[in-house]
């Protein structure tokens, strides 16, 4: 059997994130490393040096090269859009960083423009950075969902509040926490994995109530604490609650259905699990203080291994070379960019968003306040 050539992978991009993929797509057996993408020249220089590649500094160049055969996406968010659609329509494939976009407007410019390079380049792949799904304890809550184990789901909460950042953090970059340099706080930058596997696990709800404070603890512009609640159509509830101003911060969810209740806290998943529905329970028993019996078992799951980055880029590479399914597919990175947008929608507005909700009105408004942005120069 013939080797398939590696596949040629430029980083456009090359900050804190950019510079680990350069990292790993160097030591990759099926991939080559094929050239360095920054805006500051110096910075496009030295990496370009340290693995004998060339530098770009401009996009449009480096794509009109013919160097590289996909492209790793890991500027900052506003960038995401503009970038990965003039790649896709190149026919070159794109692994974008998460989030996919600011909004829903450009996430479906850019899912369009798939679609679109798809009828000259059948196979284009489109992935998005959601390295999380790779993760042992996440992939055993889905199995446990998709199983059925849970029966009907009735509430899922998720408290993830470990986000702290001090104001120095903020004062890092002039773009960092401003309307204009990232287009949100806490649900943009540090919470996307978060709402990809909320969604990911349950769904979307038909219906979302959120407050998102702006710049409550910090001084920032966007939000730093954010508190969501969901409606679904069959009457499960949801809530999300996120903060970057928590010290000691949690990570807990919690997944309850008729039949148990999924806890993962402090890298332990335990299945409270139920000897009977307890929406069947609650019709059938005849004693008015008796509860369902149940086990309390900790869910054993294999471990991720290497680090969930290089997964995904190794899953992109083997998605080009073999057609083989991508762990994350960027059309779905929507999903969860459309419960950020709803979250903050509904707080800027003063109510409750239904799904789907108008993509243009959540645009203008957060390029309105983009407009009034006090961007700083890093």
């Amino acid at each position: 059997m013939t080797t398939p050539s590696p596949i040629r992978l430029a980083v456009i991009g090359a900050g804190i994130m950019g510079s680990a993929h350069l990292r790993e797509v160097s030591t990759m057996p099926e991939a080559k490393l094929a050239a360095v993408c920054d805006t500051d020249p110096a910075r496009a220089e030295a990496f370009a040096a340290q693995y004998n590649v060339p530098a770009f500094t401009e996009v449009e160049s480096l794509l009109g090269s013919g160097l590289a055969d996909g492209v790793i996406i890991a500027t900052p968010h506003y960038a995401h859009t503009p970038i990965a659609i003039k790649a896709l329509h190149r026919g070159i494939h794109v692994l974008t960083e998460k989030p996919i976009a600011v909004h829903t407007r450009d996430a479906r410019r850019m899912i369009e423009a798939y679609e679109d390079a798809r009828e000259q380049h059948p196979g284009l792949q489109f992935a998005i950075m959601f390295q999380q799904r790779t993760y042992g304890f996440w992939r055993k809550v889905k199995e446990m969902i998709d199983s059925g184990e849970l029966g009907r789901l009735v509430r899922a909460t998720w408290i993830i509040t470990d986000w702290f950042r001090s104001q120095a953090y903020y004062d890092n970059g002039g773009w960092r926490a401003t309307w204009a340099g990232e287009g949100g706080g806490v649900l943009l930058n540090q919470c996307p994995h978060n709402l990809d596997l909320y969604q990911w696990f349950v769904g979307l709800p038909k219906r979302v109530t959120g407050s998102a404070a702006l710049g409550k603890y910090h001084a920032i512009e966007v939000e730093d604490e954010v508190t969501a609640f969901f409606e679904y159509e069959d009457g499960m509830v949801g809530h999300f609650i996120t903060s970057t101003a928590e010290s000691p911060g949690t990570n807990r969810l919690e997944i309850t259905g008729e039949g148990g209740k999924l806890l993962y806290e402090d890298g332990r998943l335990m299945f409270y699990r139920n000897r009977a529905s307890m929406l069947d329970f609650i019709r059938t028993s005849s004693q008015g203080f008796a509860k369902v019996e149940n086990w309390a078992v900790e869910l054993p799951f294999q471990h991720h291994g290497q680090p969930g980055h290089r997964q995904l880029i190794e899953n992109f590479v083997a998605a080009i070379q073999r057609g083989d399914p991508l762990i994350a597919p960027a059309v779905e990175g929507i999903r969860s960019l459309t419960l950020g947008n709803a979250i903050m929608l509904s707080s800027l507005l003063g109510q409750p968003v239904e799904l789907p909700f108008d993509d243009d009105l959540y645009a203008d408004k957060i390029e309105a306040l983009a407009r009034a942005s006090r961007l700083r120069e890093a």
